[in-house]
């Protein structure tokens, strides 16, 4: 008969092999981003400048008229350069010498937007009614 040896072979040994042990370890999950929260201050000012943008954009882009006395026509105007030391007063008798100077200064005025005959800026291009 035949006999079977049994006994404890290295090579068969789960205990005694020579690779390193690897442990396990948690690995931290990934923090979630912050998201911004507005305050009532915040969401104010937020709005406060949208509407401040929004409002320049509509006086930058929007369109430019002229008030006349015609329906439908543009009073026939000329461009004048405000030098140093010029009145409306001058500017005025310049484009009309045999008109009323008073109703003058009113209609460059109105056609202006100015607030009143002294807001002149120097430098400024305004339009002046032509004359006959």
């Amino acid at each position: 008969m035949s006999t079977i040896a049994f006994g404890h072979s290295r090579h068969l040994s789960p205990r005694t092999t020579d690779r390193p042990v690897r442990h396990l370890r948690a690995v931290p999950a990934p923090r979630p981003t912050p998201q911004v929260r507005l305050t009532q201050r915040g969401k104010a000012v937020v709005l406060g400048a949208t509407v401040v943008a929004v409002a320049l954009l509509a006086v930058m882009f929007g369109s430019s008229s002229v008030a006349g006395d015609a329906i439908g026509s543009a009073p026939d105007t000329t461009a004048v350069q405000v030098l140093p030391g010029h009145t409306l007063w001058e500017i005025a008798s310049e484009a009309n010498p045999n008109g009323d100077i008073r109703q003058t200064v009113d209609e460059i005025v109105r056609l202006n937007s100015l607030p009143n005959a002294s807001a002149l800026q120097m430098g400024s291009e305004i339009a002046v009614p032509v004359y006959q």
